[in-house]
């Protein structure tokens, strides 16, 4: 019982999240788009963030979309699919990717192209051609498909 209402509390959290983000503050996030309570979006140019749908934003992410020490206000956008790991910084201007995995903790300073994994300080590939479903979930290749 308590599971039900911890969930219920929950998603009515998430909705009500949602609705400032995208309605006050006007950033372009799609309905599809997962972000855990604790990510922080940049709220001084909150118009430059782009999250495409299927997309998981993991707790403790800080996404900017300004750099208050150059007067720079710019759009960072997350590509389709794509799973941004707990801890993720993604500096403004950034464009991250479809189907792509960045590993928690990773320091994102330069745009990141589809289909790959990047991890690091600063972010670096480690591994590229993966396929991700819904919310950056990789689909793992079967064996009998690469024998022949």
């Amino acid at each position: 019982m308590l599971v039900l209402i911890r969930n219920a509390i929950r998603i009515i959290v998430i909705s009500i999240r949602y609705f400032i983000l995208k309605y006050l503050y006007k950033m372009d996030i799609s309905r599809d788009a997962r972000i855990s309570v604790g990510v922080k979006l940049d709220k001084t140019h909150p118009k430059g963030i782009h999250v495409a749908a299927g997309v998981y934003v993991a707790s403790g992410c800080i996404i900017f979309s300004h750099d208050f020490s150059r007067g720079i206000k710019t759009d960072t956008y997350i590509g389709e699919n794509s799973f941004i790991g707990a801890n993720v910084i993604i500096m403004p201007g950034i464009k991250i990717g479809r189907e792509v995995v960045v590993g928690s903790g990773a320091v994102v300073t330069k745009n990141v192209a589809d289909n790959c994994i990047v991890a690091g300080n600063p972010a670096k590939v480690i591994k590229e051609g993966i396929n991700t479903t819904t919310f950056g979930k990789i689909v793992m290749k079967n064996k009998s498909e690469g024998q022949q």
